[in-house]
């Protein structure tokens, strides 16, 4: 996702704060939407602490730099039930898939 570092970090869905801190020299978020449903956002600053509740697009912190994610860019991380998901499966779906006529 593209983001402006310093820029506002929402909340995709409602949850509970599971993690606030630094992993690997990258700050993290880390959202429990419960039902199994987990999202991590990276690198983001925050002063939120986990217990804390938030609301589907409530400012959870703000772009930083660092980690694997490019300078301009946030990343979302979604698990569901301890497995990686696409996240664009909860952003509006994936297209299907559309085989073309070759040559």
């Amino acid at each position: 996702m593209a983001a402006e570092v310093g820029s506002d970090a929402l909340a995709p869905a409602s949850g509970t704060v599971a993690f606030s801190g630094t992993v690997v020299d990258r700050p993290l978020l880390t959202i429990d939407h419960g039902g199994g449903l987990v999202t991590t956002l990276e690198p983001v600053l925050s002063d939120l602490s986990p217990g804390d509740a938030v609301s589907r697009g409530d400012v959870v912190g703000q772009v930083a730099a660092g980690g694997h994610a490019a300078p301009g860019s946030l990343h979302l991380g979604v698990r569901l039930n301890g497995e990686y998901v696409n996240p664009l499966l909860l952003l509006g779906g994936v297209p299907r898939a559309v085989l073309l006529p070759c040559c």
